[in-house]
């Protein structure tokens, strides 16, 4: 007997082919990636000069305006609610720039794994073009290069101006007139 979709009750846990709290909910839903840049940009904004003046000062004027006599003190001397903001700032601060650090890790392996494809791939050309060059090297070996040519054409000059030198007198000996 098979049971249509509609029919089994939602407190009904017969049915497991999907995890409890499958369901919509409602509620507020965020995007990781947008909560991980605005941790970014906290981490950021902690970690500059302007945070730090910005934090003395605020730090100078509490305990001024809470031991000074003229105002009502509402966090007396051991400044107990002033620790209690420091506690809670680092208590939200760690795990914001733990997240931040984390996301900027991805981006660096991210960023090395790209650089060993690029290193590989740039290794693999260059052993390819050792191999062709090489490969043109023996095949230039029998070839006739320009130098050579030159080469065998001086000495063809060089014979042929010492063969007509040589020739020239024997021409002109026998070449006398017989009279």
């Amino acid at each position: 007997m098979r049971m249509s979709p509609r029919s089994v009750r939602p407190s009904d846990r017969s049915d497991l082919t999907a995890p409890r709290g499958a369901s919509p909910r409602m509620g507020a839903r965020y995007d990781a990636d947008a909560f991980g840049r605005m941790s970014e940009r906290i981490a950021r904004f902690l970690g500059t000069g302007r945070f730090l003046v910005g934090q003395t000062v605020l730090v100078i004027a509490w305990i001024a305006l809470n031991t000074a006599g003229f105002i009502k003190h509402w966090d007396p001397y051991p400044f107990i609610l002033l620790n209690l903001a420091f506690s809670t700032q680092a208590a939200y601060a760690a795990p914001l720039i733990l997240l931040a650090q984390n996301r900027q890790d991805d981006r660096d392996r991210a960023s090395i794994e790209r650089d060993r494809e690029v290193a590989a791939r740039t290794q693999a050309d260059t052993e390819f073009l050792a191999r062709e060059l090489a490969s043109v090297r023996l095949a230039l070996a029998d070839v006739v290069t320009t130098h050579d040519l030159d080469d065998r054409l001086n000495r063809l000059e060089k014979l042929l101006v010492n063969g007509n030198s040589s020739a020239q007198p024997q021409v002109r000996a026998n070449s006398h007139p017989v009279g």
